[in-house]
C-alpha cells in the first residue's frame, strides 16, 4: 500500500476523530473531511479538530460529501489510496423526523464517495455500516451471514443501502470495499445525542434519565479504542475477490458481550458519584430490544477481538466527561 495521505471522512466526528488520531500517531498522513453541521454542538467537533490540527501530517477540508462537484474535485486532486468513510447522518430517532438528511448524507454522499474512489485510484474503501441493519432480527448473536432485509428505521435502511452500493461497485469496477457494522460505540469525546452521554448529563444536573421499554434493553457496548485498532489493522487487509467474487467484505465490530441497560446505568451512577432519577417509558419506534455481535469473522481475518470491559470503558468516558464539562 502506498504512503500517500489517507482520507478520513467525518474526521471531526466521534469515531472519525479517534481513527484520524490513531493514524497520525502511527506516522501516517491524514486528510480529514467534515461538514461541521449542527446535528449536535459544532463546538465539540471543533474541540476534536483542535487536537488533530497540531499533527504535521494532518490537513482539514471542510466540505459536504453531498456536493457532487466539490467531492469529485477533492478526489481528482488528491487521489487517495485509502478512504475511511465515517461521515454520515447518524441517529435512529432523528431519522423519524428528518428523513431527507439521511438521503442527502448517507445515500447521495456515499454515492459521491464511491464515484471518487472508482475514478481516482482508490485501493481500499473502508466504510461505516451499523448494527441497525439487523432490524427486526431476533436470533442472537447477530452474524454477518444473517438476513438484513427488515430494517425498522430509515437510518438502518440507508446503512443497508450503503452495503449494497459498495458491493455493486466492488462487483462492477473491482473496487475493494470493507464495511463495518458498528455496535454501540462509546468512550471519550462521545456524541452528545447518544444514551450514555445523555444519561451522564442528566445525572450530573439532577434531571430524570429516560429509560425506554422500562429499561429492559441490552446493548453490545463497544469501546472506541477497540474500534480504532480494528480500522487501522484493516487498512492493509485489502479484499481480493478470489474465485470470481466481488472484492467486498462486511464485518461486525462489537464487544461480543451485551450489557443490561440497568447495569450500565448503575456503573454511571457509581462513576459520577450520584444516583439517577429514572423515568420509565415505553419502547420507542425504530428501537430494538437487544444487540449482540458475532465477531468470529473479524477475529479470524484481523486477529483482534474487541474486549474492553464495560467497567473500564465507562470509567474512561466519565473521566473525559468530567474534564470536558468541568463537573
Amino acid at each position: 500500500m502506498t504512503e500517500q495521505a489517507v482520507l478520513v471522512t467525518g474526521a471531526a466526528g466521534f469515531i472519525g476523530f479517534h481513527v484520524a488520531r490513531e493514524l497520525l500517531e502511527a506516522g501516517r498522513s491524514v486528510v480529514g473531511l467534515d461538514s461541521l453541521n449542527h446535528y449536535y454542538d459544532p463546538a465539540l467537533k471543533q474541540a476534536r479538530l483542535d487536537l488533530l490540527t497540531p499533527y504535521p501530517g494532518f490537513s482539514f477540508v471542510r466540505g459536504d460529501l453531498a456536493d457532487r462537484s466539490a467531492t469529485a474535485e477533492l478526489f481528482a486532486t488528491r487521489r487517495f489510496p485509502v478512504v475511511i468513510h465515517l461521515a454520515a447522518q447518524a441517529g435512529v430517532r432523528h431519522s423519524l423526523s428528518h428523513p431527507h438528511d439521511y438521503a442527502d448524507s448517507n445515500l447521495e454522499g456515499f454515492l459521491n464517495v464511491l464515484e471518487g474512489c472508482r475514478h481516482h485510484g482508490c485501493e481500499h474503501l473502508i466504510y461505516a455500516s451499523s448494527s441497525s441493519v439487523y432490524g427486526a432480527n431476533t436470533k442472537l448473536p447477530f452474524s454477518v451471514d444473517d438476513p438484513t432485509d427488515h430494517p425498522i428505521s430509515l437510518y438502518a435502511a440507508t446503512k443497508k443501502a450503503n452495503e449494497l452500493m459498495a458491493h455493486c461497485y466492488s462487483h462492477l469496477y473491482r473496487l475493494p470495499t470493507t464495511g463495518l457494522r458498528f455496535f454501540t460505540i462509546y468512550g471519550p469525546w462521545y456524541r452528545p445525542d447518544m444514551a450514555l452521554y445523555l444519561f451522564a448529563k442528566a445525572i450530573t444536573e439532577g434531571r430524570p434519565i429516560k429509560l425506554f421499554n422500562h429499561g429492559q434493553m441490552r446493548r453490545d457496548f463497544t469501546y472506541v479504542d477497540d474500534v480504532t485498532r480494528v480500522v487501522t489493522r484493516l487498512i492493509d487487509l485489502v479484499p481480493t475477490g478470489r474465485d470470481g467474487h466481488a472484492p467486498a467484505r462486511v464485518y461486525n465490530v462489537g464487544n461480543h458481550s451485551p450489557e443490561e441497560l440497568m447495569h450500565v446505568v448503575a456503573l454511571l451512577e457509581r462513576a459520577l458519584g450520584r444516583p439517577a432519577v429514572r423515568e420509565m417509558l415505553p419502547m420507542q419506534p425504530g428501537d430494538v430490544l437487544a444487540t449482540f455481535a458475532d465477531v468470529e469473522a473479524l477475529v479470524r481475518d484481523v486477529g483482534f477481538r474487541p474486549s474492553t470491559p464495560i467497567e473500564d470503558g465507562i470509567g474512561a468516558f466519565v473521566a473525559w466527561f468530567r474534564r470536558y464539562h468541568q463537573v
